[in-house]
């Protein structure tokens, strides 16, 4: 879709000039980069993801045509009409989806289709109809504020969330039927509009750019780009996807005729410079509809809106910022990657660098910061983790904001995701060690996978998140670095190796010594334990000598566990500071360097010496580091 003619935006274009051949060739190098750095997955890839859509299509009318009889079992008009219709939304809607990448998606129904319908029904319609083995890693999450459910399709990960739309009693039989007219949003609540949003908001977005095919490949970079700089990912405080495509389509917007290498290079100048909180609009906002109760962004009207730092606002009605989480740590370290981004950016397009370097991996564990803490979530069960550590992560922003507010920090930046890690004990005194960020007893993820119990989908920060054959990234044993809540393992004893499983005896004569069962050795059962690590770097204001946090520590913990999801028997989370030589060894790649203890010098000082005075103490205590109180 294109609109070159039409202008597009709430202001003119900045500038309509044609590209130059300089810049024709800089587009062609930056393609190239990013087909090398595997952003683009194969059209055999590509293939299966439309086949696995075309069954969900016919399921998913399946599961209507059940939920209309089930609902009026003697209306054949109605259960021979009934339809529903798949979605997509998210990257693979925007054309920017790569290896590995899963699939937002979402299912609409008639009215008369319920939720308890969805999450009774269509799982097991799933299992049914999908090939035998297909279906993997099925989770419902029916207590989600969107109905939503989990699962893997032939190994794409699916996250399929569901909305029934009240106006209609049945859906059109019209393959061209969007999403896109207001009046679908009468009768819903709030979730459900948020259901629906998605999939509208992506299909605004590109009826708003003047040519699809600049914008995506802008897009793909300025995603590489924000997921290599670690600055990707809305439950953290960053922008997300959805965030980052407005403003490069605002960018395209401004600039209509050039090419994508340009929209890359105006990206970083336009963003670094815009005068926050000045709100990135696509087009104007729709005020004055009486179509839902949900609220329009306002900041003249509400106060959370005006709270906004780096206000992005959705096109679609009704209109909602999509960056409400950016705090000021996240929004400091966007603006020093925005400033990074336009001086190197400049050098590429006047040939002096390659596109490579633009998308250098993040320095937060390297050389970001001295100090660390570490949040650790744990579950004695990976049902039990998988909740918990959804839970925590949603909530370690609240943490960041308190740390923001403490006269000691300066600047409180989260690592946009967390270290999942499996390990295995014996007593309850490890796994009181384990709880506190003892790594003595983590498992590789090899062994795991041996067990059954690794995960089937591994989102490294390898080549833009590319997912080899068997689930795991190149390179050494890493732990699995987590993008959303994982899925569910059991926890267990590790199960005996076949020569140690006990051998019931042979009949024999009576004269022969016989063997009992309980005579034999049986291997200790084991007990694996599961963890998701969250680290915030801490930068100290000029002069700190010393950092109490336990305020700030006790707060959160007592938040987390006064939640009715906390369970006392089955769950865990401390808070821990760490010194950046003290990082574990599996937040480093290959080739990194891990930073190392300070070797202090000891001078030996004569009786009488002025470097023995006290001045010279104070000033040894000057530069001494400080040290840093967290109550667990």
């Amino acid at each position: 879709m294109s609109n070159p003619e039409h202008t597009l935006g709430v202001t003119p274009p900045i500038s309509a000039a044609l590209p130059t051949d300089a810049e024709k060739r800089q587009t062609e190098a930056l393609l190239k980069e990013l087909r090398a750095q595997g952003t683009f997955e194969s059209q055999a890839e590509t293939d299966k993801r439309w086949a696995v859509l075309a069954d969900l299509q016919r399921i998913t009318d399946e599961f209507v045509k059940r939920a209309a009889q089930e609902k009026e079992p003697h209306n054949s008009i109605l259960i021979r009409d009934a339809r529903g219709r798949i979605f997509t939304y998210g990257s693979f809607r925007l054309g920017v989806y790569g290896p590995g990448s899963d699939i937002d998606t979402l299912v609409v129904v008639p009215k008369y289709v319920t939720v308890k319908q969805y999450f009774d029904i269509f799982p097991d319609l799933l299992v049914e109809m999908a090939p035998p083995g297909a279906i993997t890693d099925l989770t419902p999450v029916p207590e989600a504020f969107v109905p939503i459910i989990k699962f893997e399709y032939s190994g794409i990960s699916i996250d399929l969330i569901f909305c029934s739309i009240q106006s209609l009693r049945q859906l059109p039989d019209d393959k061209d039927w969007n999403l896109n007219n207001n009046n679908l949003l009468r009768g819903l609540s709030e979730n459900e509009v948020r259901s629906l949003n998605g999939t509208r908001v992506t299909d605004e977005i590109l009826a708003l750019v003047p040519e699809e095919k600049t914008f995506k490949l802008a897009l793909r970079a300025i995603k590489l780009w924000a997921q290599r700089r670690a600055i990707y990912a809305n439950i953290m405080g960053y922008p997300g996807g959805v965030a980052w495509a407005m403003l490069v389509a605002r960018v395209c917007q401004l600039y209509p005729k050039a090419t994508s290498a340009v929209i890359v290079r105006k990206f970083f100048t336009i963003m670094l410079n815009w005068p926050w909180p000045l709100p990135v609009l696509l087009k104007n906002i729709e005020y004055n509809q009486s179509i839902t109760r949900v609220a329009v962004w306002n900041p003249k009207i509400y106060p959370s809106d005006r709270n906004h730092k780096m206000p992005i606002i959705t096109p679609s009605y009704p209109s909602m910022c999509a960056t409400h989480n950016v705090g000021r740590s996240s929004m400091a370290v966007i603006q020093q990657e925005l400033e990074r981004g336009v001086q190197i950016s400049e050098e590429i397009m006047l040939g002096k660098r390659p596109w490579k370097d633009l998308f250098e991996k993040h320095t937060f564990f390297t050389n970001g910061f001295k100090f660390y803490l570490t949040v650790i979530s744990s579950g004695r069960t990976k049902e039990a983790q998988n909740t918990w550590s959804g839970f925590v992560e949603s909530r370690v922003r609240v943490l960041v904001q308190k740390l923001e507010l403490h006269p000691s920090i300066a600047l409180a930046r989260p690592f946009n995701k967390g270290y999942d890690r499996v390990h295995r004990c014996k007593t309850d005194a490890q796994v009181e060690e384990i709880q506190t960020g003892n790594l003595a007893y983590m498992v590789k993820p090899t062994d795991t996978a041996a067990n059954g119990n690794a995960k089937s989908e591994s989102k490294v920060e390898v080549k833009a998140e590319i997912k080899t054959e068997d689930g795991v990234a190149p390179g050494p044993a890493v732990p699995v670095v987590k993008e959303e809540p994982t899925d569910v393992v059991h926890l267990g004893t590790v199960p005996l190796k076949p020569e140690e499983k006990p051998v019931k005896p042979e009949a024999n004569d009576d004269n022969a010594e016989k063997v009992k069962l309980e005579d034999i050795p049986e291997k200790e059962p084991e007990i694996e334990i599961y963890t998701t690590n969250h680290y915030i770097g801490l930068q100290l204001v000029e002069k700190a000598r010393s950092l109490d946090l336990s305020r700030e520590v006790d707060d959160f913990k007592a938040m987390c566990t006064s939640n009715d999801i906390f369970k006392a028997e089955l769950m865990g989370l401390t808070i821990q500071h760490v010194r950046n030589f003290d990082l574990p060894g599996d937040v480093f790649e290959p080739g990194e360097t891990k930073p190392v203890r300070p070797v202090k010098k000891k001078k030996r000082m004569a009786e009488g010496d002025p470097a023995n005075g006290p001045m010279a103490k104070r000033q040894q205590m000057a530069t001494a580091p400080p040290t840093i109180k967290s109550e667990q």
